[in-house]
């Protein structure tokens, strides 16, 4: 399905580039992968060793529209501060993280069967985004496209549609009965009959960014970015403890994801 949405994506891009460079656009594709670090309802918040633990990767295809410059006349547009500080960027990305409790209670002087079955409890998410983002570069585009060697630092905000699919279970037996499954895991949420969940769903998000890009050639550029991305949503892990009772469990998931990109200008 991954592999059927990129094809698409890229076909429309493809398009996209034919049919709107009369309107004043240019266009630029690029990858990216890197590391995430996800936040969620496994291990104790603000701990080291959950933050560094539950990690994955992540990769997608990115397109912009560059607004200084236009392709169908191999020039630059009119100048505005839009323009020369402005471009759109849209997106199709894929993550996959694998999940467990980290922290106080679970480290090995504990004892008790609460601790072992958080020990024993797992989970994995994939998550699959499309959306896209208004990015910012204080530093004039133009400047940056005519200097090899030059950086282009930018901030971005915007939004993006997920469909996740996440699994929990245990190392000890199926989840759902009080020999493997921590009590708050038990208890209902959301009309659900436990805490947990092994289902797949959909949820809007937030994402900011904060990067740099560096020219190194004429129609080529790295990029390096640091993401934030918030959802509106407690399900995203396969974990929402009832928000009503455990309140250490009652914020949303999110995710940190710092990739490293590579974009191409077409002409």
């Amino acid at each position: 399905m991954i592999k059927r949405k990129l094809l698409t994506l890229f076909i429309l891009l493809s398009f996209s580039h034919h049919s709107n460079a009369q309107f004043g656009f240019s266009h630029e594709i690029g990858v990216i992968a890197g590391p995430i670090a996800f936040q969620s309802d496994y291990g104790e918040r603000h701990d080291l060793k959950t933050n560094s633990g539950n990690t994955g990767i992540g990769i997608g295809i990115i397109h912009y529209l560059n607004f200084s410059y236009k392709a169908d006349c191999n020039c630059y547009t009119p100048e505005t501060y839009f323009n020369d500080h402005f471009k759109l960027r849209s997106e199709l990305s894929y993550n996959k993280t694998e999940l467990k409790h980290f922290g106080e209670w679970v480290e090995p002087n504990k004892t008790s069967l609460g601790a072992d079955q958080l020990r024993a409890m797992r989970g994995n998410t994939a998550i699959t985004n499309v959306g896209m983002q208004l990015e910012y570069f204080p530093l004039s585009i133009r400047d940056f496209t005519a200097s090899i060697g030059k950086i282009g630092p930018f901030v971005s905000l915007g939004a993006q549609f997920s469909y996740y699919n996440a699994k929990a279970y245990s190392t000890m037996g199926p989840l759902g009965t009080p020999l493997t499954t921590f009590p708050k895991y038990l208890t209902p949420t959301d009309g659900r009959p436990y805490g947990f969940s092994t289902e797949g769903g959909s949820v809007w998000s937030v994402v900011s960014s904060v990067g740099t890009r560096y020219k190194l050639s004429p129609l080529r550029d790295l990029m390096v970015d640091l993401r934030f991305q918030y959802f509106f949503s407690n399900w995203v892990d396969g974990l929402n403890p009832n928000p009503a009772i455990y309140k250490e469990n009652k914020a949303n998931d999110w995710l940190v994801w710092f990739n490293f990109g590579y974009i191409y200008y077409l002409q």
